[in-house]
């Protein structure tokens, strides 16, 4: 959970007009924090750029929850 605190405070910190981009290529375990943040980030229009699979199906589940 620190991981995500910190990049939340980095994204908070950049100027509103440049797009962000998060490679998730390294990325092989989350956790449903992590899921959460990561939808939150593509509603903010984050990039998540090289999601794994299973990351991506998690991320559409937890949206599709968010709107039920």
């Amino acid at each position: 959970m620190e991981h995500v605190a910190e990049l939340q405070r980095l994204f908070e910190s950049e100027d509103g007009g440049r797009a962000i981009a998060l490679d998730l290529q390294d990325v092989t375990l989350v956790n449903r924090d992590a899921v959460g943040f990561l939808a939150g980030c593509e509603r903010h229009q984050i990039v998540l750029a090289n999601c794994p699979a299973y990351i991506r199906e998690w991320i559409v589940a937890e949206k599709r929850k968010d709107v039920s």
